[in-house]
């Protein structure tokens, strides 16, 4: 006898939620799934779920992230469970086992593959963690080339906690996929979440009785002016109250018994100087008992292994129970950080938005020292989105009965903040959509491997072109309503959505063509398509394409020695923060290559190209000489002494690095005709993978 379709299924010695159940169902029957469910909620089982189903079948199974952070902790997790032959990981940073069944990968990684016609026999699915990174400004492109050029027989699994437009999204994945796509929703979550403001005025309060005591001071600040301009009121200067901050919460979490929590601030510096700050302020630990003397053991350890890298103030801030997270932050560091949250031997955790990404740690509370965040081009209030991938880690399953999610914000701004707290509230994400906007090396790749009318089938496969679509239908729907109407206006109007229609439809296609003639105009494609140098070079280069290729093409690349060769590649795959200032003297030679680089970023091909992808290069003459001192064996440490800045730039460094060994990797690709260079640069490549560069983390 079948079981029901509604009987609840058990994995792992877990029975498993309705949501959970469905997604299974569906995979197993052979079709995709989209999963959108709550931070907590529970959507990594149906991801390994699918992975062991590949194994135990003698399938593969790819598992995608955004993030390296993320891919490494689920390449822990995955060998952990599966076995270390089993799984295999590849990051660009990292090799691992290519070969194993279960690879581990970045979603550009997976592009890369495909587009090069790497595809793997017998791939059964690919785990798309975080899936509405697609409409990401960056990056979201190469989510769409995966799901356009993946072969149709495997199966899709997307898992998002944010994804508001989740019908339309799995109503495109159908038509580019071409097959059944299972949209499961849970709106629930495990553990409901609970909103708090806080200020001077009124301690940690509910949104409702905030804006009644906001309301009620407001008005008596507006009875004061009259009354002063009345001349009743002779105060000249009203004493104004001190900004709420990270210990005024600090004090309410401690005496709400809300530890573990997570404290965001958007700036690097800020959660160093937050986290020290409480940590001059508790004089002794927030840990008792058994957890202070795991902790202690551990720390002890962590010197040993950490050496000059875990300093003795770090140290002692750890042993309190409080510690910071960022990306710049050292990549052991890091790791040690993360492996103390995960064991619950920190109760304070300040950190930036990378800590609220994907990496499963939760926390009784999460606190907010603002709304607001530099989005790369303005300080805005943070999405709907990103607000609630942050106050999603707030509450743990199994351990608490809610989570409680806690705003600073003092009076003097709460009017201009009122209506996104509200928007938070009320929890509904900005829809998905497209940033559709292929890469200089995808265009060559796809013009060298496909004919125009399938290159056009392919880019109209995108979601922009999918949306596009549907907007031209809907204008050409109107316009034929209006068409037969007297009035001039309502012609006019049907004109006007007629253009606008024609000017939806191809749009994808046109700005595709119009970057293959940016491609023939500045003589990298010849005028009968086929390919010269420049296409040549640039088939093999993702970063920073156009600006490596003019180096290339310059020849002045083979002059250079090696260190001073990886030297020019960090100052054009990485820049230093603004408040670092390099206590140092670059020689006249890394002057000289600085200059030059300089020169060529900013070339009229550079720059027209730049502006065409709407990408932006990389150029910090500074890292030229770091970079070069890396390569001569020079240490991490000793690199960090020669820089002033108020923060660790340890992780700024090493990401560097390993950005620069990738472009490495693929300039020996271009030379692979020359073994003298493609030789040098495989040593040069070992030479700079080593201490902090190789871990990984």
């Amino acid at each position: 006898m079948s079981e029901p379709e509604s009987a609840p299924l058990v994995y792992r010695g877990l029975t498993l939620d309705a949501f959970q159940c469905t997604a299974i169902r569906a995979l197993d029957a052979g079709r995709s799934a989209l999963v959108c469910a709550p931070t907590g909620t529970g959507k990594t089982i149906i991801a390994d779920w699918i992975v062991e189903r590949a194994l135990s079948t003698g399938k593969r199974v790819n598992y995608t992230a955004p993030i390296k952070a993320l891919s490494n902790q689920k390449f822990r997790d995955y060998t952990k469970l599966y076995g270390e032959e089993a799984v295999g990981l590849v990051t660009g940073d990292l090799v691992i086992r290519r070969d194993a069944p279960c690879l581990v990968m970045t979603t550009e990684i997976l592009r890369n593959m495909l587009l090069g016609d790497d595809e793997p026999e017998d791939l059964l699915a690919v785990i798309l963690d975080e899936i509405h990174f697609l409409d990401d400004r960056e990056r979201g492109t190469v989510w769409e080339e995966v799901l356009i050029y993946l072969p149709k027989q495997v199966q899709i699994v997307g898992l998002s906690a944010t994804l508001s437009n989740r019908r339309e999204f799995a109503s495109w994945l159908c038509h580019v996929r071409e097959s059944e796509v299972e949209v499961v929703e849970c709106h629930e979550r495990a553990v409901p979440l609970e909103h708090f403001y806080m200020c001077q005025e009124t301690g940690m309060v509910s949104p409702s009785e905030y804006d009644r005591r906001w309301k009620r001071q407001r008005r008596g600040v507006h009875k004061r002016q009259r009354e002063r301009r009345g001349g009743r009121d002779k105060r000249r200067n009203p004493r104004r109250r001190r900004k709420t901050g990270h210990l005024d919460i600090y004090r309410a979490m401690r005496e709400q018994r809300l530890f573990p929590y997570l404290y965001f601030v958007f700036s690097r510096r800020d959660t160093e100087v937050c986290a020290r700050g409480l940590g001059r302020q508790v004089r002794g630990s927030l840990l008792q008992g058994e957890d202070r003397q795991r902790l202690n053991q551990r720390l002890a350890q962590a010197e040993l292994d950490l050496g000059e890298s875990l300093e003795p103030g770090l140290a002692h801030l750890l042993s309190k129970g409080i510690a910071f997270h960022h990306a710049g932050l050292h990549v052991s560091l890091k790791a040690l950080v993360e492996e103390l949250y995960e064991a619950k031997l920190v109760r304070v955790l300040y950190c930036t938005s990378t800590f609220a990404l994907g990496i499963n740690m939760p926390a009784r509370a999460v606190a907010f020292d603002s709304i607001r965040k530099y989005d790369g081009r303005q300080v805005a209030p943070l999405p709907t989105r990103g607000f609630m991938q942050k106050a999603g880690r707030a509450g743990r399953r199994g351990m608490d009965a809610e989570g409680h999610v806690v705003v600073r914000v003092d009076f003097e701004e709460y009017e201009e903040e009122r209506p996104h707290l509200a928007r938070y509230r009320q929890g509904k994400s900005e829809p998905v959509r497209s940033s559709f906007n292929l890469s200089w090396n995808s265009i060559v790749n796809l013009l060298e491997q496909h004919e125009a009318e399938r290159i056009r089938t392919i880019v109209n496969k995108s979601f922009l072109a999918w949306h596009l679509s549907k907007q031209s239908e809907h204008h050409l729907r109107r316009a034929d309503e209006l068409a037969d109407a007297r009035t001039r206006k309502q012609q006019k109007e049907a004109r006007r959505l007629r253009r606008r229609a024609e000017s939806s439809n191809d749009r994808c296609w046109r700005e595709f063509q119009g970057k293959v003639e940016y491609l023939k105009g500045i003589g990298y494609i010849a005028e009968d398509g086929s390919f010269n140098a420049g296409a040549k070079v640039l088939r093999h280069l993702q970063i920073s394409e156009i600006l490596v290729c003019e180096l290339v093409l310059s020849g002045w690349l083979e002059d250079l020695e090696p260190d001073l060769l990886f030297g020019l590649l960090c100052c054009i795959t990485n820049e230093l923060p603004r408040q670092a200032k390099p206590a140092y003297r670059s020689s006249h030679e890394e002057r000289r290559i600085a200059g030059i680089v300089r020169q060529i970023r900013y070339s009229d091909i550079v720059l027209g190209g730049e502006e065409m992808s709407g990408a932006r290069y990389s150029f910090d003459a500074d890292l030229v000489h770091l970079g070069a001192c890396w390569a001569r064996g020079t240490s991490l440490l000793d690199l960090i002494d020669v820089i002033r800045c108020e923060t660790d730039l340890s992780g700024d460094l090493i990401t560097g690095f390993r950005r620069a060994k990738d472009l490495i990797g693929q300039l020996r690709d271009v030379y692979a005709d020359d073994d003298g260079r493609v030789t040098m640069l495989r040593t040069l490549a070992k030479t700079v993978s080593r201490d902090e560069v190789e871990v990984v983390g």
